[in-house]
C-alpha cells in the first residue's frame, strides 16, 4: 500500500491525538484554507475531488473523500487512534465508505484492518449491510482475511474467505495470508486443491508460499515441480529452512551449494544466515562457525547483524575465540557494535563463554545503550567464570542505575553469590525477588539457593529449603544437595537425596558413584560395595569419559 502518493496530494495536517471517543462524530466544518482544524482537515479541500452523485454524501454532510482523508490522517499520525480500531471502523461504516464507488483511497480502510489488534469483527459487519448495498471492495476483504490470519483466529479467516467468495472472485492476495496460518495438513491439502482448481498455483508467490507450511517430504516434492527458471532465492531459503528443522544438514548444504549455480537464486545474506543459525540449532556449532568462515572467505555478501548474532554464540559454545574476535572487530568497523544492542550482547556472551572476562567487560563498558539482556549477560559471565564479587557489584550497579532486573538476572547474581560464598547477600537477594520486584522464584532460583547453601556447608538449611518449596524438586535440586553432602559429609541427608534421585533418574550412574565415594571416604566399605552391586543388579553402567576436539569444517 502506497501511502505516500495520497499524502502528497492531500494538504498538510497538524498531528494531534484524538481527545475523546466522539472526535470523529461531528461533521466537517466549513473553514478557510488558511486555518485548518488543529486535529483533522476541514470540509474544504484545495484539491478538487472527482465528481460524485449527491446520494453518496451522508445526511450529516460527510463526503467519502473527506472521511477517507480523516481516517488516513489518523492512521498515519495518531497512535491513540490506532489503539481504537473498532471506533475507526464504526466511523467508516457510518460514513458509507464501503458503499462508495471504487477509489484508489480505499487503502485507508485496508490499513485500518491491518492495524487492528485484535482485528474487528468483519463478518458481523458484513451481515449488517443492507441487502441492496454494494459489496465492500475486494482489497478491503483481502485485508480482513490477512488481519484474521495474523491473529489467533485462523478459523475466522477461512470463514471470511467463504464470505469473500460469495461477493467477489478472489485473487492471489486472498489466499496468501491463509497459507501462513494453516496448521492442519488435511486443511492445507484442501486449500491446495482449491488453488489448483482456481488456477492460482501458476502464480509464483502462491507456489513459494505453499512450501513453508508443508512438512519436508511434501515441500520437497512441490519444490521439484517448480521449473528451475522460477526457483528464486526465497524458494531455496524456504526449503533449506525445512531441511534444517528436520535436522537434515546434508540436504540443506546440497541445496545451499546448488543455489549459486543459477542467476535467479543467487545466495543472499539471508541464505547464509539461515545456514549458520540452522547448523547451530542442530547442535553443529563447528559447522556454523565453518560456514561463517566460508562466508568471509568467499565474500559473496557481507555479514550483517543477523549473521553475527547467529555465529557469536556458536563461537562461545565451542571456544573458537579466533572467529569470535574477527566477528567483534568486523562489528566494530561496520558500526554494528554501537547500533545493534543484540550484536554487542552476543560479543559479550562470546567472550564470557571463552573465558576472556576482561574483553567482555571492556565491550560491556563501551556500550552506548544497554538492555536488561546486556546486564544479565555480563552478570552471568562473571558467574560462569567464578568472579562472584564482580557479579554482585555489577548487580548493585544495575539497581543504582534504575534498570529493572528480571528472573534471569536473579539466576546470574545468585550464581555469583555461590562462587563468592556470600550467603547473607544471597538470602537478601532471594527474598527481594518477591518482596521488591514481584517475581515469583522458579525452581531454577531454588536450585541456585540450594547450591549456595550447600557450598557454604549449610546442608540442613538447604534440605529445609527443599522441603518448603512450593513445587516438586527435580533431579538438579537433589543433585545439588547430594554434591553438598559429599563435600561436607552430610551422610544422612545424602541417603535421602539419593533415594529421590533414583526415583527420578534410575539410569544415572553418577548418583550411585557419588554416594559410593562418600561411603568410602567415611570408611563404610560394606555399604559402598553394596551400592556397587546394586548398580550391577539394575544394569547401571558408569558413563565413560569423553573429550571434545574441533573436527568438522563447512
Amino acid at each position: 500500500m502506497n501511502y505516500g502518493l495520497w499524502a502528497k496530494s492531500s494538504r498538510p495536517f497538524v498531528s494531534q491525538p484524538i481527545s475523546s471517543p466522539t472526535a470523529l462524530a461531528s461533521p466537517p466544518a466549513q473553514q478557510k484554507l488558511s486555518s485548518p482544524s488543529p486535529m483533522l482537515p476541514a470540509g474544504g479541500d484545495p484539491t478538487p475531488s472527482p465528481p460524485f452523485s449527491s446520494a453518496i454524501t451522508t445526511p450529516d454532510g460527510w463526503h467519502p473523500r473527506t472521511a477517507e482523508r480523516r481516517l488516513l490522517h489518523l492512521l498515519h499520525h495518531c497512535p491513540d487512534a490506532r489503539a481504537r480500531p473498532l471506533e475507526l471502523l464504526a466511523f467508516a461504516v457510518r460514513r458509507a465508505l464501503h458503499a462508495a464507488p471504487p477509489s484508489p483511497h480505499h487503502h485507508s480502510l485496508v490499513a485500518l484492518l491491518l492495524l487492528s489488534s485484535p482485528p474487528p469483527p468483519a463478518l458481523p459487519l458484513l451481515r449488517l449491510l443492507p441487502p441492496d448495498a454494494p459489496p465492500p471492495p475486494l482489497p478491503l476483504l483481502n485485508a480482513a482475511v490477512k488481519a484474521l490470519s495474523a491473529s489467533s483466529s485462523p478459523d475466522d479467516a477461512f470463514r471470511m474467505l467463504s464470505a469473500l467468495r460469495r461477493l467477489h472472485s478472489p485473487d492471489r492476495l486472498s489466499f496468501l495470508p491463509l497459507l501462513g496460518c494453516v496448521s492442519s495438513l488435511p486443511l492445507l491439502s484442501a486449500l491446495h486443491s482449491l488453488l489448483i482448481r482456481l488456477g492460482f498455483l501458476s502464480h509464483h508467490a502462491i507456489s513459494v508460499a505453499l512450501l513453508k507450511p508443508y512438512p519436508l517430504p511434501h515441500a520437497r516434492a512441490l519444490f521439484d515441480e517448480i521449473p528451475q527458471r522460477n526457483k528464486c532465492a526465497v524458494a531455496y531459503n524456504t526449503l533449506i529452512t525445512a531441511c534444517l528443522k528436520a535436522r537434515d544438514i546434508r540436504a540443506a548444504r546440497h541445496l545451499f551449494d546448488e543455489m549459486q549455480r543459477f542467476r535467479r537464486s543467487r545466495r543472499s545474506v539471508v541464505s547464509w544466515n539461515i545456514m549458520i543459525a540452522g547448523c547451530a540449532r542442530c547442535g553443529r556449532d563447528d559447522m556454523a562457525v565453518g560456514c561463517f568462515e566460508r562466508m568471509v572467505r568467499e565474500m559473496e555478501v557481507p555479514p550483517d547483524d543477523g549473521t553475527l548474532a547467529a555465529v557469536l554464540p556458536a563461537c562461545g559454545r565451542i571456544g573458537n575465540i579466533g572467529a569470535g574476535r574477527w566477528a567483534h572487530e568486523y562489528a566494530r568497523k561496520t558500526g554494528l557494535l554501537e547500533s545493534a544492542v543484540h550484536v554487542a550482547n552476543a560479543v559479550v556472551d562470546m567472550y564470557c563463554k571463552c573465558g576472556d572476562v576482561a574483553s567482555a567487560r571492556e565491550v560491556f563498558e563501551g556500550m552506548q545503550q544497554r538492555s536488561v539482556v546486556s546486564w544479565n549477560t555480563m552478570i552471568a559471565g562473571f558467574s560462569l567464570n567464578g568472579h562472584g564479587i564482580e557479579g554482585i557489584e555489577l548487580f548493585q550497579e544495575m539497581r543504582r542505575q534504575g534498570m529493572e532486573p528480571n528472573a534471569v538476572t536473579f539466576l546470574g547474581v545468585l550464581g555469583c553469590c555461590s562462587h563468592a560464598g556470600a550467603v547473607e547477600v544471597g538470602r537478601e537477594i532471594f527474598q527481594s525477588m518477591l518482596s521488591e520486584y514481584d517475581i515469583e522464584p522458579a525452581i531454577e532460583h531454588y536450585g541456585c539457593m540450594v547450591d549456595l547453601l550447600g557450598r557454604s556447608g549449610l546442608v540442613e538449611e538447604a534440605n529445609a529449603l527443599i522441603q518448603g518449596m512450593p513445587m516438586k524438586p527435580n533431579a538438579a535440586i537433589w543433585g545439588a544437595l547430594l554434591s553438598a553432602c559429599h563435600a561436607h559429609a552430610g551422610l544422612g541427608i545424602a541417603e535421602v537425596a539419593l533415594k529421590e534421585l533414583i526415583n527420578l533418574e534410575p539410569w544415572n550412574s553418577g548418583n550411585y558413584v557419588l554416594l559410593a565415594n562418600l561411603y568410602a571416604e567415611t570408611g563404610r566399605w560394606e555399604e559402598a560395595g553394596e551400592l556397587r552391586r546394586l548398580m550391577r543388579t539394575m544394569s547401571v553402567n558408569k558413563a565413560p569419559g569423553q573429550s571434545l576436539i574441533e573436527e568438522a569444517r563447512f
